[in-house]
């Protein structure tokens, strides 16, 4: 951070940079780094070790279904009629029908797991990082949005398909 302060400093000493921008870039770079660290000693990294699960919404889920089953040998499992998981290997995929009111598919969210699951944990290191997590009713997963606004599950390796 020092580094960059001076950084930034010195093209404003050699006329680099008005007094304008600098300013602008110190007060941007300060309310980043107390809204949500991203970097540093006070940051908490979370460690994904694979990919739980993609949850999408398709136009036709038995279409989707079959395709996948039939194709990648993926494993049919809680198929209640309109929306399904496709197993394979320690991951899954949620098929369900698209809520876009023009049937487009698109991803709900990306779940990932992590190898050491501690609900509270990750819950209060979402809620440091302001991102307003929302743990679900087995205490499995917590879920946030990106900043693009996707959904981000982040799970125990105990969730399964």
């Amino acid at each position: 951070m020092d580094k960059i302060v001076s950084g930034l400093l010195e093209q404003f000493e050699r006329g680099h940079i008005s007094r304008r921008h600098l300013v602008q870039t110190l007060a941007a770079g300060i309310a980043a780094g107390t809204a949500a660290p991203a970097f540093g000693a006070e940051a908490k990294s979370l460690k994904a070790v694979a990919i739980n699960h993609v949850s999408y919404g398709v136009a036709d889920y038995a279409r989707t279904r079959d395709f996948y089953a039939g194709l990648l040998g993926m494993k049919v499992s809680k198929d209640d009629g309109k929306q399904c998981n496709l197993g394979f290997g320690d991951s899954f995929f949620v098929v369900r029908k698209t809520r876009q009111p023009d049937n487009k598919p698109f991803v709900d969210h990306i779940a990932y797991t992590l190898d050491n699951w501690d609900a509270g944990a990750v819950e209060a290191e979402l809620k440091r990082r302001n991102l307003n997590p929302t743990v679900d009713a087995e205490k499995l997963s917590v879920s946030v949005k990106d900043p693009d606004g996707f959904g981000v599950q982040i799970c125990s390796k105990d969730m399964k398909a």
